[in-house]
């Protein structure tokens, strides 16, 4: 299963291939080059299509907890200042997605909407320090009946030249469902209330509506 927001470029890409795939013996005489080349399209193709996939993931709602929102790996756990909507210390816990991770976002709780803002910026690598400050990025908070008001943001890396954001103002949301999609290599903060109970550690592998990354 593939996720909307990639349609277009699959099907470019789809077209290009077979196009490719056809004038290619026209163009490379010798097999040495030819199948070489051809295979290079075909891995293409299928890096393409691996990034733009959309397991389908079902999961019991509950609010007692934050389920992770991405696929990728836990690169910062610790208290920050966030200066944009709370004013004030939180907890941070950021997760970084490779090329190669699923790239979708999900909501990580239910809950109302309070906040939705889009920041152009620039495009650091994604795990870069300032990168949630100064790279283009949407910044989402959610009000939970059991955390209170979670706030995630979507960072673009370096390759990511798109962020989609689902979330408006004013919108019930539940969790789990899609809440966005990052295109091509990216990262996801989130923040706690302090005295949240964190689930996860430094490096843990988050796979997005499977792993726990809080309890109140």
């Amino acid at each position: 299963m593939f996720h909307k927001e990639g349609a277009k470029i699959i099907f470019i890409s789809l077209a290009l291939f077979v196009i490719l795939l056809l004038v290619s013996p026209l163009v490379f005489s010798n097999p040495w080059i030819l199948k070489p080349f051809q295979y290079l399209l075909l891995a293409l193709l299928l890096l393409i299509l691996q990034f733009f996939r959309n397991p389908v993931r079902t999961l019991e709602i509950n609010d007692n907890v934050i389920t992770a929102p991405v696929d990728g790996k836990v690169v910062v756990i610790e208290e920050v200042f966030e200066p944009e909507y709370f004013k004030d210390k939180r907890l941070q816990v950021s997760i970084f997605m490779s090329p190669i991770n699923v790239h979708v976002t999900r909501y990580a709780t239910s809950g109302k909407v309070k906040y939705s803002k889009y920041h152009p910026g620039k495009y650091l690598v994604a795990w870069h320090p300032k990168a949630s400050t100064e790279n283009e990025r949407t910044t989402v908070v959610i009000e939970n009946r059991v955390f209170g008001e979670i706030m995630y943001r979507q960072i673009a890396g370096a390759l990511a030249k798109r962020i989609v954001n689902y979330a408006e103002e004013g919108m019930n949301v539940r969790q789990g469902d899609d809440a966005g999609f990052i295109k091509f290599g990216s990262r996801v903060d989130l923040y706690f209330p302090l005295g949240t109970t964190i689930n996860v550690t430094l490096n843990q592998k988050a796979v997005g509506n499977k792993t726990i990354i809080a309890t109140k």
